[in-house]
């Protein structure tokens, strides 16, 4: 299998960015301690605060998949429950 791109947006309700913010970077070890994982880093819009991108690069879309039955993303997605307006991720192949 190919490895897998994740561009992952979320766009935070405004009164709720620092609370999504801490949990956001609470994914961050684990997650990079993950089997397969490539690459996993955060970024947060220098203008718009709410807006927050993770790129990711997994082995393989198995890899990827278990990562979201990992406690820590799970207990991630409790956590922020009702506070992300839009979540929109992309999982791409590279093809060039």
């Amino acid at each position: 299998m190919s490895i897998v791109t994740v561009i992952a947006r979320l766009v935070v309700k405004e009164e709720a960015v620092e609370i999504v913010r801490t949990e956001l970077l609470k994914l961050i070890e684990p997650t990079r301690q993950e089997k397969g994982c490539i690459e996993y880093t955060l970024h947060q819009d220098n203008t718009e605060s709410s807006v927050f991108i993770f790129y990711e690069k997994w082995e393989n879309m198995a890899c990827l998949e278990r990562h979201m039955t990992t406690p820590h993303f799970v207990f991630y997605v409790d956590a922020v429950e009702g506070m992300i307006e839009e979540k929109i991720v992309h999982k791409m192949t590279r093809i060039g």
